[in-house]
């Protein structure tokens, strides 16, 4: 009963405290102009005074039953007294939950380290998935550009061997240069400057008859042997003589002495040819035929040779 007394006082004690500060908070039964301290006072300090004592007087009351119960509670058999073995069966049933707790939360967190792994494994094999799949890109990307490389340099390679092969095969001028000089040493010898010559008197220009000379399979040192048999063929001449006249063809000073040494000729003979050459367009006499065949380039002894045979 007490507690009940000591809440009135407490209650009263508010009420008062707040009915001092806001009137019309605490006296809301009372019509707005009653609303004040005054009536706050009048109402709430008998309360609290009221509740404080009779607070008073039923907190003695109280002690004394408690006394007499504490009496009648010691007297009592001890039939009341706790049971140990419920006691024991509730600290067992306690530990057993307490276990089976203890089991659950490791299980749980098993169970969460198990779903960890799990996810980092299944990181770790999409992100090697993604390596691979990025180095298979990356090879195929080199793949691509590398046979794009090898199709463009073939492409140049094709592209250069048409433009070699155009330039190769020349203008319709240049072509035609060509197979007039095949013409030409199909049937006579030529020297190199001597086919461009006679190819610029055809009509070619200078630039279309050196690409055609250039671009014939011609042995130039054949060509030597070959002009100076054909100029024996035809009129007499002394070895110097030949020489000098291969090189006035356009010969090199090498071939020409190359080809001399390498036909069969009589020279002594050429001396007679030629002593009877001059005879038959002008007469001489005989040492005069004679100073001509040496100024050819026959020796004295030749010379007189011919002289001697031709009767003069």
């Amino acid at each position: 009963m007490d507690n009940v007394f000591l809440l009135l006082f407490l209650l009263s004690g508010v009420a008062l405290v707040v009915g001092l500060i806001k009137p019309g908070l605490i006296l809301r039964w009372l019509p707005a102009p009653n609303r004040n301290r005054k009536k706050v006072a009048m109402y709430f300090i008998p309360a609290l005074l009221t509740s404080f004592v009779l607070f008073g007087v039923t907190v003695d009351t109280d002690e004394e039953s408690l006394a007499v119960v504490e009496d009648v509670e010691a007297e009592a058999p001890d039939e009341e007294a706790p049971d140990e073995e419920a006691i024991e069966e509730e600290d067992t049933e306690s530990a057993e939950q307490e276990a089976a707790e203890r089991e659950a939360q490791e299980a749980e967190e098993k169970a969460e380290r198990e779903a960890e792994e799990a996810a980092a494994k299944e990181a770790e094999e999409q992100a090697a998935a993604e390596a691979e799949r990025e180095a298979e890109e990356a090879a195929a990307r080199e793949a691509e550009e590398e046979a794009a490389r090898i199709a463009a340099e073939e492409e140049a390679a094709e592209q250069a061997a048409a433009e070699k092969a155009a330039a190769e095969a020349g203008s319709l001028s240049q072509q035609q240069a060509v197979e007039h000089a095949k013409n030409y040493i199909s049937y006579t010898a030529f020297s190199k400057s001597g086919l461009v010559e006679q190819l610029e008197f055809e009509g070619y220009s200078n630039a279309d008859a050196v690409f055609a000379v250039d671009k014939i399979d011609v042995d130039w040192r054949a060509q030597s042997v070959k002009k100076a048999e054909d100029y024996l063929a035809y009129s007499a001449f002394s070895k110097s003589g030949l020489i000098e006249q291969l090189v006035f063809e356009g010969f090199s000073n090498e071939d020409a002495s190359y080809a001399v040494e390498n036909i069969t000729v009589d020279w002594t003979e050429q001396a007679v040819k030629k002593a009877q050459e001059y005879l038959d367009y002008t007469p001489f006499s005989r040492s005069g035929l004679i100073e001509q065949l040496e100024f050819e380039g026959f020796s004295n002894g030749d010379a007189v040779y011919a002289v001697d045979t031709i009767g003069l």
